[in-house]
């Protein structure tokens, strides 16, 4: 999996899906009726065929017209995708246990070109929210229940700020009677986690890296904390530095590990990954044992924020482990 870094889950439109919106919608079975006034975000409750829908290139402007109500959550998948079948199960779960908190729409990207490059989708499964009518990118990869869950929790965060609040209901959830708008399920986090999501928030990474080392120091087993720890760590190094400042200190210096090793940061927080890996496999062999290990230890540190299971990983590793023996 990938997982984009906490703070820079936003509304800035990291996807460009101006080709699907500013397009009329063509009437799909299944897709959401429209609800709330054009363009505003709404609360309460909003009419659905189902929480679990079919996104299509067709279909999807009606989509997004419906993520102006409530968060719709893209799950893009396909048939022949091993761990889509362990990720899609997860999806379906939650939407049911948080009754009408957000909706998902599945995408079939080998019969939606359109959304699979509108999303980026480099690798499958990939998952994204629609909060707004704007894209905001999650994570790739099949993650476990529990991080999924932590993601969601961002999400509603995000989408409470935004005044999209509203709740999905499906016929069968409104037979014979008037529906109410429950109020909404947050996911609890354990509380060192939590703690460290807020001082996050509010851009105390040194907090985060605290707290998560805290976690870890009691359970060197949780994997929520290590990952978290990588992906704070990333925004710790990058924190104050623009783009073109460490672009421009690593073209004047290259063979400067730190200069690289930022820059290869910087890489794969925009989600060029295979060239923040591809850097620093080719610097490896010019430098001494303490490079080489400050090397090897960035990429361990980096196949965390990606996630073990994304498929960049495995060849990344065996190119590692030649070059160190």
């Amino acid at each position: 999996m990938s997982v984009v870094p906490p703070s820079g889950m936003n509304l800035r439109g990291a996807v460009d899906l101006s080709s699907l919106v500013n397009r009329p919608a063509a009437p799909a079975a299944g897709a959401p009726a429209a609800a709330g006034a054009p363009g505003a975000p709404a609360a309460g409750p909003v009419a659905v065929p189902s929480l679990v829908l079919e996104g299509t290139d067709a279909n999807f402007g009606e989509i997004l017209e419906l993520s102006m109500s409530v968060p719709v959550i893209v799950d893009l998948w396909a048939e022949w995708c091993e761990p889509c079948k362990q990720l899609t199960p997860i999806l379906e779960k939650l939407v049911t246990e948080y009754a009408g908190q957000f909706v998902l729409a599945k995408v079939d990207v080998d019969s939606n070109p359109q959304l699979t490059q509108a999303f980026q989708a480099q690798s499958i499964p990939t998952v994204a929210a629609v909060i707004g009518g704007q894209p905001v990118q999650l994570f790739s990869g099949a993650l476990p229940e529990g991080q999924v869950r932590e993601v969601l929790h961002r999400v509603f965060e995000l989408a409470a700020q935004h005044g999209v609040t509203g709740t999905a209901v499906p016929p069968d959830a409104a037979e014979g009677e008037a529906v109410e708008a429950s109020a909404p399920v947050e996911p609890e986090l354990p509380p060192l986690h939590q703690e460290a999501y807020d001082a996050i928030e509010r851009g105390d990474y040194d907090a985060a890296i605290a707290l998560y080392k805290t976690a870890l120091a009691r359970d060197p087993r949780d994997q929520m904390a290590v990952a978290g720890l990588a992906q704070v760590s990333l925004l710790a190094r990058l924190n104050g530095k623009t783009m073109a400042e460490i672009r421009s200190a690593a073209a004047a210096a290259p063979d400067d590990l730190q200069a690289q090793l930022t820059v290869a940061d910087l890489d794969l927080s925009g989600g060029h990954i295979e060239d923040a890996f591809d850097r620093l496999l080719a610097l490896f062999p010019s430098q001494d044992p303490a490079g080489r290990n400050e090397i090897r230890q960035r990429i361990l540190e980096l196949f965390e924020v990606v996630g073990q299971d994304d498929p960049r990983v495995p060849p990344t590793r065996s190119r590692l482990t030649a070059l160190l023996y």
